[in-house]
């Protein structure tokens, strides 16, 4: 199973994927408008032009947005999408590069579980929050280490 985050946006669905993937290092997959839609007629008008579905991929990470139908959007709240980035230079430029624009929440800065971690809300409204861990510090797992039982090591041994 893969989880995907889908974002919604107020008509900057482009523009923000654009961004998104220059800044992440993404290859945007899939870019439909609404005029292309076969209930196209049916379209508000000056939206036909508007995204209905966008994915970029990133990685092996995939991230799914539109743009909402006018009236409709409501800016997103109580989610932020987390990157885990293991180098703390291209930390540090991934999260001026979302903060250009956009509002400083958490500044980006050392903790006790990580180099640096911060949050921010980007121009278009979504929040990102940037983790560079430690190096060596265990990872959660399903996060890049083969997860093995404690019994099963000690038996194994």
């Amino acid at each position: 199973m893969d989880i995907t985050p889908h974002l919604a946006f107020d008509g900057t669905c482009e523009e923000a994927f654009a961004f998104y993937a220059a800044t992440l290092g993404g290859t945007l997959q899939t870019l439909l408008r609404y005029r292309q839609m076969p209930v196209a007629a049916n379209v508000p008008a000056g939206f036909a032009d508007k995204i209905v579905h966008a994915t970029l991929r990133v990685g092996t990470a995939t991230l799914m947005g539109n743009d909402v139908s006018p009236g409709d959007y409501a800016r997103p709240q109580g989610c932020a999408i987390a990157l885990g980035i293991s180098d703390l230079a291209a930390a540090k430029r991934m999260f001026d590069a979302l903060a250009d624009g956009g509002v400083i929440t958490l500044p980006l800065a050392e903790t006790f579980w990580a180099l640096a971690f911060g949050a921010v809300v980007d121009r278009f409204g979504v929040t990102w929050e940037i983790n560079c861990e430690r190096p060596g510090r265990r990872r959660a797992p399903g996060r890049g280490r083969k997860s093995t039982p404690r019994a099963a090591r000690r038996r194994s041994a």
